[in-house]
Order: structure tokens, then sequence, then C-alpha cells
């Protein structure tokens, strides 16, 4: 009897730890072509988490590891909304077409907690119409401070009265009010900040000022944690200090970037945890050096900030996966195999192609990058290139069945591979070569000798690939303004000419 009882508890911790949140619900009017994808709000990556179809009758499922309780963006036709999320629960949630997921509704075990959310925004929505922040941004200071205790008392009393309508955990509540205390910390930034541009630059506030921002903040590392909006407060807070501090420490000095310099403005600060370091310096490297356009030298300094100066272990893994999924590969990495299988269900390895270059072009049938225009332009590159190097498409479509489909319509008549990554966005040659929804379509070359010979392309017109290309097969594809449209021949197809998201975040990073 004992041993059995052993294992229940051992099945119920199981449970208890999984990070898993299972999604599934229905959106009426629902288009197949969009996707649902969730996005951690807290984190300092905001790469999509998960990618998920809407099938024709408007009901979708999936699921995805959520790295911790909190507030989480989800994202469906271009718009976005936040849900409250906790790991190892189910997620129920529909909507209209036309309005989800601006408006949504959740049953199940994540109802209570966003039922409270959603009236707590409700609430905010109507009571801000109410309030004249412009007027009371002109009073002295006293007036202020009144005024703001009085915006804070009258949330906070109808955040009281929520959790007794609804009963929701009280992670969500403290992450509430937390996030009520972050704009309210702005504003009063703000209100310093203009007072002291409205003629007099010596303006400085009181201790009666100090006070309530102390009083605010009063659990500064929980709060860098788990609120954005408290890092944007914290670094409009640096941002003076910090460009002086710039200006002063890159003078004569051409490639310094800005995350080397405000790395080297946080070794100062002794009075910041080392965990707000590392959420603030995260975000800035994110905004301001990892991108698609960054030098290899770059990255190298970037990685190096990553590797000795972040010691948050959560964060900078999130960093690495950022910086591998928008730069890809060390150039001369060797390519990773990956399970592929073309239509007859043979499997296919990248290492057949040893001895020639190819090009591994990664794509979707949901993608609106991929269709009627792009696909010419790739027919044409593929036509030019097709005696000196070869071509691998993989799709990572939801079902081998619309593989299938879409390899037959779509790329008819292409030269090359077309081959399956079992799981789409989720199979283990996607994560491996760091492919996600805003990343499609993209091409990578790999040289004779199964070595990486590019960054990731998003433009089949880029002239960085015409080079690469060029070199990898030793021929000359004809020169073309790269600003120039063509409708023929190779160069820049107008839906190729997208450019890989930033991710998202709406903190404003310090300018150098």
């Amino acid at each position: 009897m004992k041993k059995y009882l052993l294992l229940f508890i051992i099945a119920v911790f199981v449970m208890s730890c999984s990070k898993k949140v299972e999604v599934k619900g229905k959106i009426s009017g629902g288009s197949p072509l969009e996707r649902i994808e969730f996005i951690e709000a807290s984190g300092v990556a905001t790469l999509p988490l998960a990618n998920i179809g809407v099938k024709n009758d408007g009901t979708f499922e999936g699921s995805f590891e959520a790295p911790k309780s909190g507030m989480y963006v989800i994202s469906y036709g271009g718009k976005q909304n936040l849900v409250y999320l906790k790991a190892g629960q189910a997620l129920n949630i529909s909507g209209n077409g036309p309005t989800f997921p601006s408006e949504y509704v959740i049953t199940g075990d994540a109802k209570k907690n966003n039922d409270f959310f959603t009236a707590a925004q409700k609430y905010l929505t109507n009571y801000a119409q109410g309030v004249n922040m412009n007027e009371l941004m002109t009073k002295d200071e006293a007036t202020f401070i009144k005024g703001i205790q009085k915006v804070e008392a009258d949330i906070n009393k109808n955040i009281d009265e929520n959790v007794k309508k609804f009963n929701p955990d009280n992670e969500v509540v403290q992450w509430k009010k937390n996030d009520i205390a972050s704009t309210l910390l702005s504003i009063m930034t703000q209100y310093d900040m203009s007072h002291k541009q409205m003629g007099n630059p010596s303006f400085k506030v009181t201790k009666a000022f100090t006070d309530y921002e102390n009083k605010l903040q009063a659990n500064k590392d929980e709060m860098v944690k788990s609120n954005p909006a408290y890092r944007s407060y914290l670094l409009s807070k640096m941002s003076p200090d910090f460009q002086k501090y710039a200006e002063a420490n890159s003078k004569g000095k051409t490639d310094v970037t800005t995350s080397e310099l405000f790395d080297q403005f946080l070794k100062g600060k002794k009075d910041v945890s080392q965990i707000t370091k590392d959420y603030l310096l995260a975000f800035v490297m994110a905004q301001s050096d990892i991108h698609p356009n960054t030098p290899e030298k770059t990255s190298d300094k970037i990685k190096k900030i990553i590797d000795e100066d972040i010691k948050d272990a959560t964060i900078k893994a999130d960093l690495k996966k950022i910086q591998f999924a928008i730069n890809g590969f060390k150039i001369g990495d060797v390519a990773p195999e990956g399970a592929l299988a073309k239509q007859d269900g043979k499997a296919y390895k990248l290492s057949e192609n040893k001895g020639k270059p190819y090009m591994l072009a990664f794509y979707a049938s949901w993608n609106p990058y991929i269709g009627e225009a792009t696909v010419p332009v790739l027919k044409e590159v593929a036509n030019f290139y097709k005696s000196k190097m070869n071509f691998v498409f993989v799709n990572v479509d939801d079902t081998k069945d619309q593989f299938v489909k879409t390899s037959n319509s779509l790329l008819k008549g292409i030269t090359g591979v077309n081959v399956y990554a079992d799981g789409g966005l989720n199979s283990d040659m996607a994560k491996k070569y760091g492919v996600y929804g805003f990343k499609l379509p993209c091409f990578i070359i790999i040289d004779k000798d199964g070595k990486i010979a590019s960054k990731p392309f998003f433009n089949l017109g880029d002239p960085e690939l015409v080079t690469v290309l060029d070199k990898q097969t030793g021929l000359s594809a004809p020169k073309v303004d790269p600003n120039m449209q063509l409708q023929q021949g190779m160069g820049v197809d107008p839906s190729a000419q997208q450019q890989v998201p930033q991710p998202s975040n709406p903190q404003p990073a310090p300018k150098k």
C-alpha cells in the first residue's frame, strides 16, 4: 500500500511541476491563414513560445512550455492582448475573428484570474477618462503628490473589490498592483523632468516626493522581474546620467556599441541589484545591438557580454536564444542535420548535398510572404544557379498533408528537393536553425563541405545574398539596384522585402 501511495505522490508532484500550458478554443469566423502566438510578456527575449494554426472551422489547439506564471501576450491577425497564465494549467479561450484577441472569453481553470484582470483593465480605461493628468502635471509638488495618491487609492480600492468578486490568485493581484505602481512612477518621472525643462534645470523634488517613489517600489527586485513597465521607469530615470556617461566615454571611438557603454555604466551603479542590472542590460542589448544587420564583430562583442556580465541563468539563456534567432550560426559552423522526410516518407539528410553548395529555404503555406510574388523570384534564382548548387525547400506546415499540398502547388516547376520538417515550427529542424513564424521565408547558404556560408536572409534580392551565391557557385548574377522591385529576373520582390521584426517591448532604451 505504501508503494502505491508513494507512486501517487510522485505523480502529483510531477503534474504540479509541469510547465506546459494546454491551449484550445474557437474563433468564430477565424481564418486558417492566421496564426495564434504566445509570448512571455515579462521576458527579455520575447520570442514566440507557440505558433498555433486555426482550422477551417475556427477551432485550434496546441501547447507550449510556460517559463513561469505571469502575463503572456496573445496575438492573432495583427492584434494583441494580455492573458494571465499559470504553468501547468489549461487555457480555453474563444472569440470572434474581427475582434479576437482584443476581446475574448476564457473558461476553465484560467477563468478567474483573467476575469479579474479584464475587470481591472476595464475600470482603468474608464477611470483614466475622468482624470485630467495634463492639468495635474502643472500643479505644485504637494498638490501633484496628493492627486497621484488619490489615483492609487481609487485603483487599489477597485482591485480589492474585484478580488472579492472573482477570487483570483494572489500572484495576479500583486502583478496588477505592481503594474499600477510602475505606471504611477513613470508619471512622477515625467513630472520631475517636465519641471526641469520648463526653464528651471536646477529643479529638485522634495523628500516627500522621493519617499512616495520608494513606497511605490518597495519590492524592486520582484517588480523588475515581472513588470516591463517598471524596467521602463528605471531606464528613463537612468537615461540622463547614461547619456552623459556615453558622451564622455565614446569620444574618438568608432566601433563602441551601446551595449558595451551601458554595461560599463551599470558596473558603476553600486546601489542597483544584480538582477536589475541583468534585466536592464538584456533589454538594451536586444533593442540596440541584436538585429538582422548586426556585423559579426558586434555579435561577438554581445556574446562576450552575455557570457561574462549577465549572471542570471534564465536571462543568459534567453539572450543567447534571441541572438541565434536573429543572427543565425557563425560562418563556418557545421550545418546540423534534422529529421526531414520527402513526400514518399523516405528520410532525407542534408549531407546528401556534400560536395556541392546548397540553399536551405524554410517556408510555410500560411506565411504571407510566400506566394505569387516570391515564388517567381525563387524560380529565377534556382534556374540561374542550379548548375552549380542545390536547393532544399524545408516546409514547416503543421501537417504532412499540408506540406504535400503546398509543395505541389507553390513550388511546382522549381528545381530542388522538397522535404518536410515533422512538427512544423515545433520540429527539431526548426529549433536547430532558430526558425520562427516571423522569420519565414528564410534562406541560408551552406557550402560544399556542409558548413554555414551565410547569415539568414529574408529577401531574395539582398545584394549580400547575391554576393554569397556568386562566391559559392563561381557564377556572376546580373547586377541590379537593390532598391528596385523587379518583376522579372533576379531582383527584389515586394513580398520578400520584409524585415525580421525585433522582439517587441514597450520599454525605451537609453540612447547613446
